[in-house]
């Protein structure tokens, strides 16, 4: 059982709460029985899990390096204000790529919360990718990981050039949408198509004009009220499940 905060392991442990510390070890870490109960679920690679004195390890954890800790220790590693005691460090997947007929592409959107929330919406809408474009808040945030209620597990979710990859979805056969107010189309006027790719912009300054002006179809949910906006893991719900909903 390793007791204090200074051992090297623990160092190393602590490193992957930071975007620097995952990105150099291609490792990541997730918290709770649930979310690595669902990745376990999922076939992803669990290298190790961290569990605090005195919680129980699932039998179907027994494979897989198990670390005891101290709650000192642990209180150490954790992200969360209530711990449940066990901490799993995850490699991360490499060489994703896109796949099916409805796909969101996500611009330089900063909340995790808003990020999470979106990834647990478009796989619950049947969603079959996930694109975050550059300057997009990173996936393996704690929050955002928390907000996905393990969908981060279920659907594949690739990092890349958004007009690259907007280029590509093209001469594959898709139409892009892009939500946007100025010049825009009701969604529920629209047309759907056999291939769709939704883009969803920053929470504050919407899509990028050279993103924007990509699309095919900017759309719009209207405002019945006094609100100027809807928040954009809301309107991407609504969005998705509308695109889902005409396949």
């Amino acid at each position: 059982m390793i007791t204090s905060v200074q051992n090297n392991r623990v160092k190393q442990w602590c490193k992957l709460q930071t975007r620097k510390g995952r990105v150099r070890t291609g490792t990541f870490l997730i918290e709770g029985y649930h979310l690595v109960e669902e990745a376990l679920a999922s076939r992803w690679e669990i290298k190790e899990v961290i569990l605090m004195k005195g919680n129980r390890r699932p039998d179907s954890l027994d494979n897989i390096q198990t670390t005891i800790v101290s709650e000192t220790v642990f209180q150490k590693i954790s992200q969360t204000k209530t711990p449940q005691g066990i901490i799993g460090v995850l490699t991360m997947k490499k060489h994703i790529t896109y796949m099916g007929d409805r796909v969101l592409m996500i611009d330089q959107v900063q909340d995790p919360g808003n990020l999470g929330t979106m990834i647990r919406t478009a796989d619950a809408a049947g969603f079959s990718s996930v694109i975050l474009g550059e300057g997009t808040v990173d996936l393996y945030n704690d929050k955002v990981i928390r907000a996905t209620q393990g969908s981060l597990f279920h659907i594949p979710i690739l990092q890349a050039n958004l007009l690259n990859k907007i280029k590509e979805l093209k001469q594959s056969g898709f139409t892009i949408w892009a939500s946007a107010l100025k010049h825009a189309t009701n969604y529920d006027q629209m047309n759907s198509s056999e291939k769709i790719a939704l883009i969803v912009g920053n929470e504050g300054a919407g899509i990028q004009d050279k993103i924007l002006l990509k699309a095919d179809h900017i759309v719009k949910i209207p405002i019945y009220g006094k609100s100027e906006s809807l928040n954009v893991s809301v309107a991407a719900g609504i969005l998705m499940y509308s695109v889902s909903e005409h396949r």
